[in-house]
């Protein structure tokens, strides 16, 4: 199972899934693949009622979510986010790359009424751009990883407040109250797990994790952010051995069945004209935006703090972090999903437009990557030649 956990394979996985789920859609199968998708599966004696596609979208991808959560607390704790002098440059280019996108997408749709869509062009797909790092960025400098890194992460953390403020609904405050109190019982049972009441405790845990995403269904937040909350209240040691035991099943199983489902889209046969405008902001905002909002983010942070801890990012560096930025896909998708859930047509065509601008913004970054990386690589190259005739 270690290869799973491969960015690269990750990333691949991931297409592929998208790329089928598409396929599928557009061929003899795809009316019986939608309405399958749209069946409904009740839990007897409850009141949880969803459809298969919700079950993926609300329910595994909420795990996808906690595991992002734990890698979050840990990147905070002890990692490329432990103090305010590694977090800034990063923050400040992740809320640029989300407020251009946002902006740029409320120009195309003005006047219209897709206003509501902006945020689906404002997030990054970690665990796909890093893909794309890993497979074109042989020989980048650790520093432009890093910050490639903590921009991600950051942009997620955006990405969660976002679901969390903007797309919750009618909240109903009691189930709220009681999934508050899970997540608490969630934390405090995770403290038992290095005792010798460990398998009790971890046997708990799943019933109230269980449980405490019910509520979160049931109280109107999307289920997601239970995901969420339980990754940051466990105690970061398990919950980091448990992340590695969940990642195969995120990266294998959860993200490209996410995929393949939310791109279960049939083409629609119109002229590009007659395409909503919510379409061209989505397409236009996802790969021009973030670039050109994740670039001058990274430009404007250059100016913060003491002069000798600033990291030295070249415009070349910038430009290809923003094109991995604008790789949305899953936390995309499930935006489109949410902000158009009353327009089916319109969700179709967003999902088209993620899958499409996401597409733009890996060839662009495989571009940008790759030649980035070739001219370190000379670099290098020189440097040690140069060292090999000094010591000779």
């Amino acid at each position: 199972m270690a290869f799973i956990r491969s960015e690269r394979v990750a990333a691949f996985l991931l297409l592929a899934a998208a790329a089928l789920g598409l396929l599928a859609a557009n061929s003899p199968l795809g009316p019986a693949l939608m309405q399958l998708q749209d069946a409904h599966l009740a839990v007897p004696g409850t009141p949880l009622d969803l459809s298969v596609g919700h079950w993926i979208s609300d329910g595994l991808l909420a795990v996808f979510f906690f595991v992002v959560a734990v890698e979050l607390k840990n990147e905070f704790a002890v990692g490329q986010l432990d103090s305010v002098s590694k977090a800034v440059r990063p923050a400040i280019a992740a809320l640029v790359g989300v407020a251009v996108p946002a902006l740029i997408y409320l120009g195309v749709t003005a006047g219209s009424d897709y206003a509501g869509g902006w945020p689906i062009p404002t997030a990054t797909d970690i665990a796909f751009a890093l893909g794309v790092l890993a497979v074109f960025g042989t020989g980048i400098p650790s520093r432009l990883r890093i910050f490639i890194l903590a921009l991600a992460i950051l942009d997620d953390i955006v990405a969660i407040l976002i679901i969390a403020v903007f797309f919750t609904a009618d909240p109903n405050l009691l189930f709220i109250a009681l999934a508050a109190a899970g997540v608490a019982a969630f934390g405090l049972l995770s403290r038992l797990l290095s005792t010798r009441l460990r398998m009790l405790a971890a046997a708990a845990m799943v019933v109230v994790a269980l449980v405490t995403w019910s509520l979160v269904v049931l109280s109107g937040v999307h289920a997601t952010i239970a995901g969420v909350a339980l990754g940051l209240v466990m105690v970061r040691k398990p919950a980091m051995h448990l992340r590695h035991h969940l990642e195969p099943v995120t990266n294998g199983v959860i993200l490209p069945l996410f995929a393949f489902s939310a791109a279960l889209v049939a083409v629609p046969q119109v002229a590009p004209a007659e395409l909503a405008p919510a379409f061209w902001g989505i397409l236009i905002a996802l790969p021009v935006g973030k670039i050109i909002g994740i670039t001058l983010g990274g430009w404007l942070s250059g100016f913060v703090g003491p002069r000798e801890r600033r990291p030295q990012l070249s415009l070349h560096g910038l430009l290809a972090a923003g094109a991995l930025g604008g790789v949305g896909f899953t936390v995309s998708l499930l935006m489109n999903e949410l902000a158009f859930a009353a327009d089916p047509e319109v969700a179709d065509e967003g999902t088209l437009a993620v899958l499409l601008g996401s597409s733009i913004s890996i060839v662009i970054a495989a571009v940008l990557v790759s030649t980035l990386a070739a001219s370190y690589r000379r670099l290098r190259a020189l440097r040690l030649e140069a060292e090999r005739r000094l010591a000779a």
